[in-house]
């Protein structure tokens, strides 16, 4: 989709409050540009899990502006009594971070504060769509040039920062790279790339991790990469893991 019908579909889209609207479109999924580490026969390389390039067809959904805040999470964890992340001081959020992103909470906990709220986590290739925005082939959200620290949080021992403190993409996104590693709902596969079909891949039928992207604030730059592609066990908890939720666009019905 050109870039202006791009921006007037999320103009005359249908607003959901605290997301951004991504259109139906197609756009090239994968590593486009050359990384000298995985051509290095040696290196057990996961870096090349993110190939071939090829060109997805994605229908329109939302996406969460942020990730989902320590206030937002415990909200949750008090209306539906969900289990709190387990180093939350006595069960409670800890003080003064309402605005921090919460971690330290596993697949499933994101996946069931998603459908708590109505939503669900996005699919990987919704995410790197999202992440891509109208830089397609670039490495990074803004475009190939390292990041700067007003770019995104990563590459320190300070843990994240609150949400939205950085700059936003084009498309209005906070924190899409950095910050934290954001659970997606796929199943991860290292050659599912190549595999998969090609409109609205939902991951492999079965896996043992789920696939985690856009990097943290502990990660190296080669982390932060539109495309670059991680995995967890789905029990696990990190304090460099977080969220944010998706939504399919519903067509106003006709009158």
């Amino acid at each position: 989709m050109k870039p202006a019908l791009f921006l007037l579909a999320g103009i005359l889209a249908a607003a959901e409050a605290g997301m951004v609207f991504f259109p139906a479109g197609d756009f090239q999924r994968g590593r486009a540009y050359e990384d000298p580490e995985t051509k290095v026969d040696w290196y057990p390389n996961p870096l090349r899990d993110d190939l071939p390039v090829r060109t997805l067809h994605i229908d329109p959904f939302y996406l969460d502006t942020h990730e989902v805040t320590i206030a937002e999470y415990a909200a949750f964890v008090n209306t539906a009594r969900h289990r709190p992340p387990p180093v939350w001081p006595n069960g409670k959020p800890p003080s003064g971070k309402d605005l921090h992103p919460v971690a330290d909470v596993s697949w499933d906990d994101a996946n069931a504060y998603c459908a708590w709220r109505g939503k669900r986590l996005p699919t990987e290739a919704e995410w790197e769509r999202a992440c891509r925005g109208l830089r397609e082939g670039a490495r990074f959200p803004w475009g190939d040039r390292a990041p700067l620290k007003s770019d995104a949080r990563f590459d320190g021992l300070e843990g994240p920062a609150p949400v939205c403190t950085h700059e936003k993409t084009s498309m209005g996104l906070c924190d899409i790279t950095g910050n934290l590693w954001e659970w997606t709902a796929d199943w991860y596969a290292k050659d599912y790339y190549a595999a998969s079909p090609a409109a609205n891949p939902k991951g492999p039928a079965q896996g043992i991790y789920r696939v985690l992207r856009g990097g943290s604030w502990f990660d190296k730059p080669g982390f932060l990469t539109c495309s670059h592609r991680s995995w967890a066990r789905p029990g696990e908890r990190s304090p460099n893991i977080g969220f944010r939720c998706a939504l399919p666009f519903a067509k106003p019905p006709i009158r």
